[in-house]
């Protein structure tokens, strides 16, 4: 076992001695070590119970002849981060998340770990931390929360007072009205109930396998919930104590190229979060796996999306997914396109392949989860645009384009998300703008806002459909709209959009995957020889730290670490 090197032999009486500090027996020398990261914290809706599941799966653990060693991480709560500068915060989190996985489990040599994120940056922080440890390793997360209701029995959910907010703005609703939707949105703890960030990601660690069937759409403090948890706990006991085992469910395993091209498929079929394109690019290049960004566009050309969900569809929310049959469901309906688009002989954590933790699912409601005959649309639910504008990308969430998929329209330039909130609750812009929000990119920002606050006001407004939205920041899952993200190059590295003014022509070709500012070249170099990037003043230490390593959002916004 790994964690003989702490626990075995006579040189490592002292470190037995502080073990047995801390309640172990002589028979637990003999057991596996299990670290259970948790990431409990009660300002996060997701996350202010996970001490009770960390209590559940600790008592499973022991049950089955393990010892668990429960450690906490940190944790951002994007909505609450939202709209001023804590949100600058929230990416960078990620990178402190892995660092802890990577740090208590090393330190320590545990033999396995499980995993207990929810929300926001938790999950892939968690994961990418995990992957460099590389033992057997399972997540399960917190759980989905319930969709919100107004009293007539409309589903509501958090971006419902998001959109409310922009509607108050423009005197569509009352102060009563907005405060009616403050108070029903969020019923109850999980992840909110739409396919947010938190979701999305919650499902794509599911469909890679290193999650057990249901994860992504049982919902939270259900006793289902706590069957998973315990069910999670009992495998993880079962491979650490074979040796056979352990090698074979290292995490490093199961997440490979395979798992990685299976994720985007079901990401595509059910319109993530545009976030999942961000967090992915991380999670392959910590998997050792060489994953080119023009390959999603591929994948989206092969994927039907047969699932939408709020934002996209907002009487649709997680718990109709699980009911209509879960992601189990989506994936074999997927599986009926072609036999080649999904790696169906991969290995999943509890045993056997993906075609085996399918093989019995089916659609239950075909209103929710459609079949392939009868897609939303032919292709996937997100997009990479490439052009003048981003060279090496950008990402736009397809499914939850509400206007036309092509746009021209004249710029409408902010350094700063603020001044964009600013300029759009002003009227400074007009049916058929292109608002551009730079200097937020993960160097530029630093850490890479998300603009929820300036496209819910965009759609609480009534111009959803009738302007487009570009930034080399990023957006929440809940964004609807015309809304580009991730443009790379940043700003704050000479990229083009930070070349752009107020004016500029911009055309947008969502089908052609196409992102172009109509300038002469002579006019771009000239702007490129006179530019000089902000370099914004930013609140803290960690974050002057971040935006010297940090990569730009093609490469997944990862440090560089030589």
């Amino acid at each position: 076992m790994r964690s003989d090197e702490v626990k075995k032999g006579w040189h490592r009486a002292p470190h037995r001695s502080l073990l047995r500090a801390t309640g172990l027996k002589d028979e637990d020398f003999d057991k596996p070590f299990i670290g259970v990261a948790n990431s409990f914290i009660e300002i996060i809706p997701g996350h202010f119970f996970l001490n009770k599941y960390a209590e559940i799966v600790k008592d499973e653990i022991r049950k089955n002849g393990c010892v668990p060693f429960e450690f906490n991480t940190i944790g951002v709560d994007d909505g609450i981060a939202m709209g001023h500068d804590g949100m600058l915060y929230s990416l960078p989190s990620r990178e402190i998340i892995a660092n802890s996985i990577e740090t208590v489990m090393n330190a320590h040599k545990l033999d396995a770990l499980i995993c207990i994120p929810n929300c926001d940056k938790i999950t892939p922080g968690m994961v990418m931390g995990a992957l460099r440890v590389n033992v057997p390793t399972i997540f399960v997360t917190g759980g989905p929360m319930r969709a919100g209701h107004l009293p007539d029995g409309t589903p509501i959910d958090l971006a419902t007072v998001f959109e409310g907010v922009g509607k108050f703005e423009k005197g569509e609703i009352d102060e009563e009205k907005l405060y009616q939707l403050e108070c029903l949105a969020c019923p109850g703890g999980g992840s909110c109930s739409g396919m947010f960030t938190a979701n999305s990601m919650n499902t794509l660690i599911e469909a890679m396998g290193i999650a057990l069937k249901g994860n992504g759409t049982i919902l939270a403090l259900t006793p289902e919930r706590e069957e998973l948890l315990r069910k999670a706990a009992r495998r993880i006991c079962e491979i650490a104590k074979d040796e056979k085992l352990t090698q074979e469910y290292k995490i490093k395993n199961i997440i490979n190229e395979k798992a990685i091209h299976n994720a985007f498929v079901v990401d595509m079929a059910m319109g993530g979060s545009s976030n999942t394109v961000l967090h992915m690019m991380a999670i392959a290049k910590e998997a050792d796996v060489d994953f080119d960004l023009h390959k999603l566009n591929e994948i989206a050309r092969h994927t039907s999306h047969i699932a939408k969900i709020s934002p996209s569809l907002q009487t649709v929310h997680m718990e109709d997914i699980h009911r209509a049959g879960g992601m189990s469901a989506v994936m074999k309906e997927i599986s009926r396109r072609s036999d080649t688009i999904l790696y169906l002989d991969n290995p999943v954590i509890e045993g056997g392949t993906v075609a085996d933790r399918i093989k019995d699912a089916e659609v239950k409601d075909t209103s929710v989860i459609h079949p392939i005959e009868n897609p939303y649309s032919e292709v996937g639910g997100l997009a990479i645009l490439f052009g003048n504008l981003a060279e090496e990308g950008c990402v736009i969430k397809t499914a939850g384009i509400t206007g036309s998929r092509k746009f021209r329209g004249k710029a409408v330039c902010f350094d700063s998300q603020q001044e964009a909130i600013e300029g759009i609750t002003s009227g400074k812009v007009k049916e058929g703008d292109v608002v551009v929000i730079r200097y937020e990119g993960p160097k530029g920002g630093p850490g890479m806002q998300e603009m929820l606050a300036p496209t819910s006001l965009i759609m609480g407004m009534g111009l959803g459909d009738k302007v487009a939205l570009i930034t080399d920041g990023r957006f929440s899952g809940a964004t609807r709209g015309l809304s580009i993200g991730h443009v790379s190059p940043e700003a704050a590295e000479g990229g083009m959009i930070g070349l752009l003014k107020d004016g500029d022509i911009i055309e947008i070709d969502v089908d052609n995957f196409s992102i172009n500012v109509d300038l002469p070249q002579e006019e771009i170099e000239k702007r490129k020889k006179e530019f000089k990037p902000i370099k914004k003043e930013v609140p803290g230490k960690w974050l002057k730290q971040y935006r010297m390593l940090v990569t730009n959002a093609s490469n997944g916004a990862v440090l560089k670490a030589e």
